[in-house]
């Protein structure tokens, strides 16, 4: 009831965030809101995110319903399929990825974006207070500080101006990244005139049977990205190669005829169920083959996650889909 009287009478201010490390896949800061202010998250969310949605592109990804990892992927192959009638015509991709991204999110950019489609005045006084809400002012950390070290300077909120970068583990910042991209989105589609085209998130990928118009596409998107974001590509993360080599993209490898989870997301998952604690075993190894499952060629990948698991103790189904505790004598 305080936190209703607060967003009425507007008086609301988001409280004190707790920041953490996690070191999976690589090092990086993480800010996780309070309570209170994760329910405000999800009240705007909620109430704006309709009428941005209508006008987002089908092949954006990412903090949409329905639209996760499983379903960008299923996207970018059944475009692979097309593109290529069937993997009978040579194709190429083009894969890129936004350096730094959501530590260099202009926010008053974004701003003009949220500010365009938002026109109730309360709704839009609460979209600024999240937006511009500074956690780095008032903030608990978790966890051993010395994590802090290994986190790139230019990958932490903490060295980024007042008016750049978003913080890391909140919906309205994976939803703000989003409305922030629908103008790379609608460039691609109607500047650029790509037919096909996924992006999720920061990381997209483009197709065409020639590498040269791929080449073009890159050069545009790259004077586009600066001049009206402020964001810039990571040209280390660029690829450019046959769709015949695999594509991957969102965890999958899309090659001919048969997707496959990415080796290294397979040779963590062993390792883990390896060496975590006993009790959390089992959650984790049925997560780990509901993952394996989204790809279509995954029998090797199953079996080799059901040999850690057995040899932890636990029981696993003949198809190598799910596994079960074993009883106590």
């Amino acid at each position: 009831m305080r936190l209703r009287d607060e967003l009425l009478d507007g008086t609301y201010y988001p409280g004190r965030s707790i920041c953490f490390v996690i070191t999976r896949p690589k090092p990086r800061e993480v800010w996780a809101a309070e309570f209170r202010d994760r329910i405000v998250h999800h009240l705007l969310y909620n109430r704006i995110s309709p009428r941005f949605y209508a006008s987002f592109i089908h092949d954006t990804c990412a903090c949409i319903p329905g639209r996760g990892t499983l379903y960008a992927a299923r996207r970018l192959e059944s475009k692979i399929r097309s593109a290529s009638e069937n993997w009978s015509r040579p194709l190429w991709y083009m894969k890129c990825d936004l350096a730094n991204f959501f530590v260099s999110i202009d926010k008053s950019v974004l701003w003009t974006q949220i500010a365009k489609r938002v026109v109730d005045p309360w709704w839009l006084w609460l979209a600024g207070v999240v937006l511009f809400h500074d956690p780095r002012q008032d903030f608990d950390l978790r966890g051993d500080p010395r994590l802090l070290e290994r986190v790139p300077v230019h990958k932490r909120l903490a060295s980024q101006p007042t008016h750049l970068g978003l913080p890391i583990g909140n919906l309205s910042s994976q939803f703000f990244a989003n409305i922030y991209l629908d103008a790379l989105d609608q460039h691609v589609k109607h500047q650029v005139r790509a037919r096909h085209y996924v992006r999720y998130v920061d990381d997209f990928v483009l197709l065409h049977e020639s590498p040269q118009w791929l080449n073009d596409a890159l050069a545009s998107i790259g004077a586009f990205l600066p001049a009206r974001l402020g964001a810039r590509l990571n040209p280390s993360k660029t690829i450019l190669q046959p769709v015949a080599r695999g594509v991957d993209f969102v965890g999958h490898v899309i090659k001919p005829w048969h997707t496959r989870t990415r080796r290294r997301t397979v040779r963590q998952a062993v390792a883990r169920l390896r060496t975590m604690d006993a009790d959390p075993v089992h959650q984790a190894a049925n997560s780990y083959f509901g993952l394996l499952r989204q790809a279509n060629s995954s029998h090797t990948d199953r079996a080799a996650l059901a040999h850690a698991i057995l040899r932890r103790g636990h029981v696993v189904n003949g198809s190598l889909t799910k596994t079960y505790r074993k009883a106590n004598n």
